[in-house]
């Protein structure tokens, strides 16, 4: 089966099928889909601006890695090999939890309708992202984000500010809740 598809599920994740991506997004079809949320040891968080040739929310602003699972893929194995195609590295990841959103694109009219599974991770290393995926990287505190996030808000993409404010819900934007989190689950 090709790579450019993705997995069809129900609202409470029950597999579906498969769909040609594009096809998928045109459609609006519910699918399977992973944010990925990296922080540094100083707190900040990694932020990327999608590559603008993206096929949807092209330039956009958004959390450090993002995709769809295959169909024989759990999540965190989808991030682990996305983070290496996006960003050129990998790191241990935490599943957070899942959210359901749906968001159409103004310059495509391709719609995002996923059921997304958020994971954190740490990464503090120099590395080159892949530039046919990410367009630029920023590493911000979440003091800054905020700031920028109320001053231009349409710079970012929907699933990151819907993801975002789950994890301060969850109070999972400090340093020390995110390093609890990860000795917690050793």
């Amino acid at each position: 089966m090709q790579e450019n598809y993705v997995v069809l599920v129900d609202p409470e994740g029950k597999v579906l099928g498969t769909e040609e991506k594009i096809e998928a997004h045109r459609q609006g079809l519910l699918h399977r889909a992973f944010s990925v949320f990296i922080f540094n040891e100083q707190g900040q968080m990694l932020l990327q601006q999608r590559a603008f040739t993206k096929y949807h929310f092209g330039g956009l602003w958004s959390n450090s890695c993002c995709s769809h699972p295959r169909l024989e893929e759990t999540p965190t194995t989808a991030a682990h090999r996305r983070l290496e195609e996006e960003l050129g590295f990998d790191t241990e990841l935490r599943e957070v939890f899942t959210f359901l959103y749906r968001a159409e694109d103004p310059e495509t009219q391709l719609i995002e309708h996923e059921l997304d599974t958020v994971l954190v991770g740490f990464y503090n290393e120099d590395f080159e992202f892949n530039p046919e995926e990410v367009n630029a990287i920023k590493w911000v505190s979440i003091a800054e984000l905020y700031h920028w996030l109320n001053s231009d808000p349409q710079a970012f993409s929907y699933w990151f500010k819907t993801a975002l404010l789950e994890l301060k819900n969850r109070e999972l934007l400090s340093l020390e809740a995110l390093k609890k989190l990860f000795e917690n689950q050793e």
